[in-house]
């Protein structure tokens, strides 16, 4: 039998775009360890970062990032886009 390494993967605010003031209060430098605080994450931009990070965190990859160990994904909102990077360690 083969053994399963552990996968952690965090979120990480990276960026806030346009006005930087994300309404729900995220700032630059907020980290997530996905899924234990998956909780802390306002649900719009949890909602477009849900995908990306389940397959961060079961082995996924995108071809369009140079690195196939995490991806960049942006919030919804159009006034002031928070920017989360997803990363597997």
């Amino acid at each position: 039998m083969s053994e399963e390494k552990e996968v952690t993967t965090t979120i990480e605010v990276v960026d806030i775009l346009e006005a930087g003031i994300c309404n729900y209060g995220h700032e630059i430098g907020d980290k997530f360890e996905y899924p234990e605080e998956r909780g802390k994450i306002c649900s719009a931009a949890f909602h477009a970062i849900y995908p990306y990070a389940l397959g961060i965190n079961v082995g996924a990859c995108f071809p369009w990032e140079e690195d196939k160990d995490s991806i960049t994904v942006c919030c919804p909102d159009y006034k002031n886009p928070v920017v989360f990077k997803i990363a597997r360690k």
